[in-house]
């Protein structure tokens, strides 16, 4: 609705109106292709949304309708099975005239099923009807349906002052395109194909006539083809289609470690993340890649796609390999402004919708991002570390070796050893690390901090890097680099202490403004400078604790901002809110301390929330409201979910408290002080693949330990289990 569109300051906030807000739906995802829906399977039914079927960053399918004898049917029940594979939905005729007597059909006599897949750029459909009286029903069904092409910026809230044409709809015997051609000269087709040739078809609405046997089924078919100019998808039929998903499903299944525990609730909170990793991960040319979230970042992200891998990469080390190729194949080779490149710069976020590829937005190929290039030097050590995998990390290290000088030739703007960011771009982003939100980076007083800004966690971020990029260089026989590169790190863990700790506060400053200045704000940010272990261990108690704090923790997680900030705001976007992803890296962080005492309290936390949420999934964040009894967390109206870092939170965690690390050259696993969360007595893990094998362990809680028992080894290797 024109109403909904609101002008405001940071052109790319996402808009959240009360049509959109509070609305129960699903999600399917497949590569490029995502669906977002109500529960009856409808798109649009409450008016205009963010509901729709999206290829490629531009909408598809803006409405899509169900109509029993010109009546909405009525709900009994929906849901998206465990793995995401397919949504079903349970309906039944309403009370409805038919007829020219006036005469009623009685609601609950038509079964209706409705079952979808996505899969290779087609939405593909199954309705099937059944009778439940002795009689012949006449019944007709309608389909109403739009295709607007929106992009999903348009979508998000952002005005065009142009757009392309609506095309003439094509209509055949059993099906109808709908087309656009956008000021790209790209055509794109919606295209919907029935299994059997309707009584009706015209721009817009469909209908079938069916005179509906007694107690026997009648099925019906529909396939929803995302169709460009040089992408034609082929027809296929419902069951075949189906039988390639589930196959490559049970592959993707069969890839990686599995968990199970003591806590059934802990168990689902598990396997409905594991499935929506599976769904938001995405081949690319390079390997798999995870999606960032679904509906407004589904694209490959450079910070989401490197923190996912690591994340996960104790139990997958697949999808670190895919991610690290990825992302060296797309680094920047040379300055473009307007993409806020510098040669060696790692990948912001990439798209290719229409505004995209216009520039109206500049994130066709977009490296605004501070954080995203020394966090790829680390997955790429982490991932050495993980797998022993030297061939590719050879050739990977050309990449890491560019990364590294744009750290200290580019990324240190003024040469005073601290990574920095300043936009160059006049329509990028102002904020270029994690909380890239307009007012982010504050001041006690709350003036905004202006640029070239250095955020504390971001040096913890290059403190590591170097640090694994030296193990890097030892493995490869480069000694003299390994040694610069430590004594580089050194240099900063000092330079930092000294201008980021504030004694008063007991807290390390939010960043260095660009005149040098502490923003003397407690924010979660001081948290990931733990994950980097960039922190002096007695200063890194002291943040720990604060974090933990009656102020920080708000039952729910560790808030993004202390309430007695003057921005805090709980409602907010990074002032405020809980980040699932933002507190695994901080239990990271304390497990890496030895904070045993503390690992627990945001696994917890994150665990109780997971337990209220809709289908188990922790969206990308939350309200930051203090926890309160009978109630869960408070939803922010625009999070993405599912999200990818938000469902790897859980491994995290896991890791975060078992504390596996992996040798390949000495072929040896090895266990350190593993612990568990008081609400597990046990956790099995399964079909852990090593470099020299593979193992399936049993962790078990004790009174004063952990028990950790091979249950299965498969290779000659050492297992080393250190208390």
């Amino acid at each position: 609705m024109e109403d909904d569109l609101i002008q405001l300051q940071d052109q790319f906030y996402i808009l959240a109106t009360a049509s959109r807000a509070g609305d129960r739906s699903a999600v399917l995802q497949h590569g490029d292709t995502f669906a977002l829906f109500d529960l009856y399977g409808d798109i649009g039914s409450l008016g205009p949304g963010e509901q729709g079927l999206y290829h490629e960053g531009t909408r598809y399918l803006s409405r899509f309708r169900l109509r029993l004898n010109d009546r909405r049917p009525l709900l009994l029940s929906a849901r998206v099975k465990d793995d995401n594979e397919l949504f079903g939905a349970d309906l039944t005729n309403p009370d409805t005239p038919f007829g020219q007597d006036g005469a009623i059909l009685p609601r609950d006599i038509v079964h209706l099923f409705r079952a979808r897949f996505l899969w290779d750029g087609a939405w593909d459909k199954r309705i099937r009807w059944w009778n439940n009286v002795r009689s012949m029903e006449r019944v007709t069904q309608t389909f109403d349906y739009q295709a607007d092409f929106a992009d999903i910026f348009e979508v998000r809230g952002t005005r065009r002052e142009q757009r392309g044409t609506l095309l003439e709809p094509q209509i055949g015997r059993d099906g109808i395109r709908l087309g656009y051609r956008g000021l790209d000269e790209e055509a794109r087709w919606t295209a919907l194909e029935w299994s059997e040739r309707p009584a009706q078809i015209a721009a817009g609405i469909t209908r079938f006539e069916y005179d509906l046997p007694p107690q026997a089924p009648v099925s019906l078919e529909l396939a929803i083809r995302c169709e460009r100019t040089e992408r034609r998808v082929a027809p296929r039929a419902y069951e075949p289609a189906l039988g390639d998903a589930l196959a490559a499903l049970e592959r993707a299944r069969s890839q990686s470690a599995s968990i199970e525990t003591s806590s059934e609730r802990f168990n689902q909170w598990i396997r409905r993340s594991a499935a929506d990793l599976r769904m938001l991960i995405s081949d690319t040319p390079y390997g798999e890649y995870p999606y960032a979230g679904v509906p407004w970042f589904s694209t490959p992200f450079g910070r989401d796609g490197i923190i996912t891998a690591l994340q996960l990469l104790w139990v997958n080390p697949r999808l670190a390999r895919g991610v690290l190729a990825y992302l060296a194949a797309t680094q920047a080779d040379a300055f473009n402004a307007d993409q806020d490149a510098e040669p060696g710069k790692i990948l912001h976020e990439t798209r290719a919708s229409e505004m995209a590829r216009l520039g109206e937005v500049p994130f066709g190929r977009y490296y605004g991002s501070v954080d995203a290039t020394p966090l790829f030097v680390i997955l790429a050590g982490a991932y050495f570390q993980r797998t022993g995998d030297r061939v590719f990390i050879a050739t990977l290290w050309p990449h890491v070796e560019r990364a590294l000088e744009w750290i200290d030739r580019h990324g240190d703007r003024d040469g005073d050893g601290f990574i920095e960011y300043a936009r160059r771009s006049s329509t990028g982003l102002v904020h270029q690390g994690w909380k890239d939100s307009q007012d982010s980076v504050f001041h006690a007083d709350g003036s905004l901090a202006e640029a070239p800004i250095a955020l504390c966690e971001v040096q913890g971020y290059v403190y590591e890097a170097k640090l694994q990029a030296a193990c890097i260089a030892d493995a490869l026989g480069d000694d003299t680099r390994a040694e610069r590169l430590r004594h580089g790190a050194e240099q900063l863990r000092a330079a930092f202490e000294d201008k980021f700790w504030c004694e008063d506060l007991g807290f390390y400053a939010l960043a260095l403004d660009g005149k040098k200045h502490a923003c003397r704000v407690r924010a979660s940010n001081a948290g990931q400078c733990l994950f980097g272990a960039i922190a002096a261990p007695e200063r890194a108690r002291r943040v720990a604790d604060a974090l933990i704090g009656q102020e920080m923790f708000s039952g729910w997680g560790v808030r993004t901002l202390a309430p007695t900030e003057s921005r805090y705001n709980p409602m907010s976007y990074h002032n405020g809110s809980v980040w699932p992803h933002d507190n695994g890296m901080i239990a990271a962080g304390f497990s890496r301390y030895g904070f045993d005492d503390l690992v627990v309290a945001p696994f917890a936390a994150l665990f109780d929330a997971s337990v209220v949420m809709q289908s188990h999934r922790l969206p990308e964040l939350f309200c930051g409201f203090h926890r309160r009894v009978g109630d869960g967390p408070t939803l922010y109206p625009v999070a993405c979910s599912p999200q990818a870092w938000a469902s790897g939170v859980v491994f995290q965690l896991v890791q975060a408290c078992l504390r596996l690390s992996v040798d390949a050259d000495r072929q040896r696993l090895s266990i350190h002080r593993s612990i568990l969360p008081p609400f597990l007595t046990y956790l099995r893990l399964l079909n852990l693949d090593l470099p020299f094998g593979s193992i399936d362990l049993l962790f078990e809680q004790h009174p004063l330990d952990v028990s950790v028992t091979v249950l299965r080894k498969v290779g000659d290797f050492e297992v080393r289990v250190i208390k």
